[in-house]
C-alpha cells in the first residue's frame, strides 16, 4: 500500500494568528478597577467612638501631661513609668479627673503589636478620652 503525500500549496503555511483582542479588554478592565478603587483606599485620620469631626494635627513639641509609650516588646509605659495593662484604666482614670482637657499622647514604637494599640484605645474610650494623638516618630 502505498500512500500519496501531497505537496502543501504556499497559502496553507501560514501560521496560526493570535487573537489579542480579549486579553487587551481584560488588561483595560483590570486598569480601570484600580483607577476607580484606589481613591477610594485613602486614609488621612483616625478617629475615636465620640471623636471630633474634623483633624487637628499635633507637634511633638506640645507636650500632653498624659503620655503613654508601647515598646517593641509591647511593654506600656504611662508618664515614662513602667506598668501592666491591667492597671492603665486605672491611671488613665485618675489623670481624666486631674486633667479633664488634656489630650492622651501615644508613642507606639512601629514594631509593637497593632493589638497593643487596640487596647490602649479602647481603654481610653472606656475612661472617657474622645481625643487621641498619636505620635510618630520619623526615621
Amino acid at each position: 500500500m502505498r500512500r500519496h503525500l501531497k505537496k502543501s500549496s504556499p497559502d496553507t503555511n501560514q501560521e496560526p494568528i493570535i487573537n489579542l483582542t480579549p486579553l487587551i479588554d481584560v488588561v483595560f478592565v483590570i486598569l480601570i478597577s484600580f483607577i476607580v478603587i484606589a481613591p477610594l483606599l485613602e486614609m488621612d485620620k483616625v478617629q475615636l467612638a465620640r471623636g471630633a469631626p474634623f483633624h487637628t494635627p499635633v507637634h511633638c513639641q506640645d507636650s500632653s501631661p498624659i503620655q503613654i509609650h508601647v515598646y517593641p516588646d509591647n511593654t506600656v509605659s504611662f508618664n515614662l513609668r513602667k506598668i501592666s495593662m491591667n492597671d492603665l484604666p486605672k491611671l488613665l482614670s485618675e489623670a481624666k479627673r486631674q486633667n479633664p482637657t488634656a489630650r492622651p499622647q501615644l508613642f507606639h514604637d512601629k514594631k509593637a503589636c497593632f493589638g497593643t494599640y487596640q487596647q490602649i484605645k479602647n481603654i481610653l474610650e472606656g475612661c472617657g478620652f474622645s481625643e487621641l494623638d498619636v505620635v510618630l516618630a520619623p526615621k
